[in-house]
């Protein structure tokens, strides 16, 4: 069974190479398998509503995809439990092939009504971990091979606040991209604000909050974020993320 996995796997993936453990019993196969196939039956209905689908969907219990005509999705997306997709903007929602998205994921694109979003754009091999936010109001790029820790929040607009004579809530909001290259790792609970373009094959470590934009290469830290070195002069200390 597990030969026979490993190899539906690397056709799906089209990846000759991938590697699938075997240490697992007969029965949490079965179990994985028994799972894997109730989210492709939802997915079959789902996908007919999508603006577009390249190949399978797998769509766990309690997903709400609003707006599904403006959501296009590559091969082989996974949408576990209890996520909230609302792809209303003008550009929509675009997923590309081999995309994960955990439990209790949102993303979102356009907020108040009156002011239409941007959208989001979720490269290959990329996968968004439980818990996270994307707001994509202003648009937020993600590259291929990017990994998004649990509780990762994204923000791509910035309320305005200068005005002490008007209510900030009614002051308008400043809308900037977020640009993820490829090859990120992104730690569990980093908040990345608006405007922040982040380089390919950067670490930011869990917990940072990114308000600036990053090179590439870059371990980065804190609250704000700081750059601590480049990914090659890491020696004996690790960063945690």
């Amino acid at each position: 069974m597990h030969t026979l996995i490993e190899k539906v796997i690397r056709k799906l993936k089209n990846n000759p190479d991938y590697k699938f453990e075997n240490d697992y019993s007969v029965r949490e196969l079965s179990v994985i398998l028994w799972g894997r196939g109730r989210q492709l039956s939802r997915g079959l209905w789902k996908r007919m509503f999508l603006k577009k689908s390249d190949g399978l969907v797998f769509i766990g219990s309690h997903v709400n995809i609003k707006h599904s005509y403006l959501f296009s999705a590559g091969k082989n997306l996974i949408i576990e439990d209890h996520v909230y997709i609302n792809a209303l903007s003008s550009e929509g929602i675009t997923i590309k092939n081999n995309v994960s998205i955990a439990r209790n994921c949102t993303l979102i694109c356009t907020g108040v009504i009156a002011q239409k979003g941007k959208g989001i754009i979720i490269g290959n091999c990329s996968g968004i971990n439980a818990g996270a936010y994307l707001g994509g109001q202003g648009g937020i790029e993600i590259g291929d091979n990017v990994i998004i820790g649990p509780g990762v929040k994204i923000f791509s607009e910035n309320h305005n606040f200068a005005d002490f004579n008007i209510n900030i809530k009614d002051q308008g909001v400043t809308r900037n991209g977020v640009f993820i290259h490829d090859n990120c790792w992104i730690g569990a609970g980093v908040t990345i604000l608006a405007g922040v373009t982040i380089g390919e094959g950067c670490v930011i470590a869990a917990g940072s909050i990114v308000t600036k934009t990053v090179a590439p290469h870059s371990v980065v830290a804190g609250v704000p974020a700081k750059v601590l070195k480049k990914r090659g002069e890491l020696l004996s200390q690790e960063v945690p993320v």
